[in-house]
């Protein structure tokens, strides 16, 4: 069958026995600090990529990644995509009653394929925003309009209110949660972090055809040398077609990075956990400072998100936000107070600033296929037509 991994495809020097699967172990190590977001665009050998990369032989590498993807410490591999370019989204934060939370957190976890990171945040009692606990990533496809799902969402689960808040501008999106390791605050690039704009990419048929195919997890045995013959297949093109149209892809701007993604939320066996803090950093900074300060707060290499987004009032009114792991409640906050002390030294000031701390999460893509959209909301007795912008 056709992308399935035999003996006859064994590579010299790749390993047989069962390998290790903790991120401790030196090997998987160097290999997670590229595969987790150094891979950058499309490739036509990401494999490949993350061996010259890493210095670990082709063979080791996909045993390896085959290996914790099947003990669960690596939760999905795939080609991401920017899908900031590709359909409306938003963070959304959402106000719900106590008793209602958890079902809340289950139905935008297991019910809605187009709410992507939801994650059940704290912060302290007295700080505005504090009410609104559950926070989730929300994107529709293209023609539909972003606040109608969300009102749907809000009556699905019983909210009382909710707030979105869609990136005007990226200034930093890569999570790798192992190179960050041991980073000492203050950590930054010597050059400003890039701006990222979030203009929408208009998609042919044929784009959309390969895009489905190319987006799709990596089963187990679909992790071998040649990624993208089946694809190809799968997408019923020839594999230079394939090819073609996602590097095209690639350089319109909707293209992410190909990825393993780690199990960083819950413990492993053994109690071994990638992560253990998840810190969402609000600051205000004045009207027109926005891109300077985003650019400022993405070079510091601990953040793993930072963006441009309105809070409003609700949040007093903070308008650049980012995200940060570690395993230390008290080194994530020192990594904060250098980015303020450097905000400060770039001569902008900070009106305000807050962290919210995640605890439940469930961490995955979203849905933004109109086909799936509208097939979505069909089957719940929902007129698609009504949903659009």
């Amino acid at each position: 069958m056709a992308g399935r991994f035999s003996l006859a495809d064994v590579k010299p020097g790749m390993a047989l026995l069962e390998p290790p699967v903790s991120v401790e172990d030196p090997v998987n190590a160097a290999i997670l600090r590229v595969s987790e977001d150094r891979v950058a665009g499309f490739l036509r050998d990401p494999l490949g990529e993350i061996a010259r990369q890493s210095g670990v032989e082709l063979g080791t590498v996909i045993a390896r990644i085959r290996a914790m993807l099947a003990s669960g410490t690596i939760r999905r591999v795939r080609q991401t995509l920017l899908a900031t370019n590709l359909a409306h989204g938003a963070l959304v934060a959402w106000q719900i009653p106590a008793d209602r939370l958890d079902a809340a957190f289950d139905f935008m976890s297991n019910e809605d394929p187009f709410s992507g990171h939801v994650v059940v945040r704290t912060a302290d009692p007295a700080t505005p925003g504090a009410k609104y606990r559950l926070w989730t990533t929300l994107k529709v496809p293209q023609g539909y309009a972003i606040e109608k799902h969300a009102e749907y969402l809000r009556q699905a689960v019983g909210a009382d209110a909710f707030r979105l808040m869609p990136a005007k501008r990226l200034f930093a999106l890569g999570v790798g949660h192992i190179r960050r390791r041991g980073m000492e605050p203050g950590s930054r690039a010597e050059v400003y972090a890039d701006v990222r704009d979030t203009v929408l990419v208009e998609l042919s048929a044929l784009d959309w055809q390969i895009l489905v195919a190319l987006k799709r997890e990596f089963e187990i045995d679909e992790i071998v040398p040649d990624l993208w013959a089946p694809r190809a297949i799968e997408a019923g093109v020839d594999l230079e077609t394939f090819y073609g149209v996602a590097e095209s892809l690639a350089a319109r701007g909707v293209i992410g990075r190909f990825s393993t993604f780690l199990e960083h939320v819950k413990a492993r066996t053994g109690g071994e956990r990638v992560t253990r803090y998840n810190a969402l950093f609000h600051w205000r900074v004045p009207e027109g400072r926005e891109i300077d300060a985003g650019r400022e707060i993405g070079r510091h290499h601990i953040m793993t998100h930072a963006y441009w987004r309105e809070g409003g009032p609700e949040f007093r009114n903070v308008n650049v936000m980012g995200v940060a792991h570690g395993l230390d409640k008290d080194v994530l906050l020192a990594h904060k107070a250098a980015i303020d002390e450097h905000l400060r030294e770039a001569g902008i000031e900070i009106a305000y600033s807050n962290v919210f701390w995640g605890g439940r999460s469930e961490i995955k893509p979203s849905e933004i296929s109109p086909v799936a959209f509208a097939a979505f909301h069909r089957a719940r007795g929902n007129d698609p037509d009504s949903l659009r912008g």
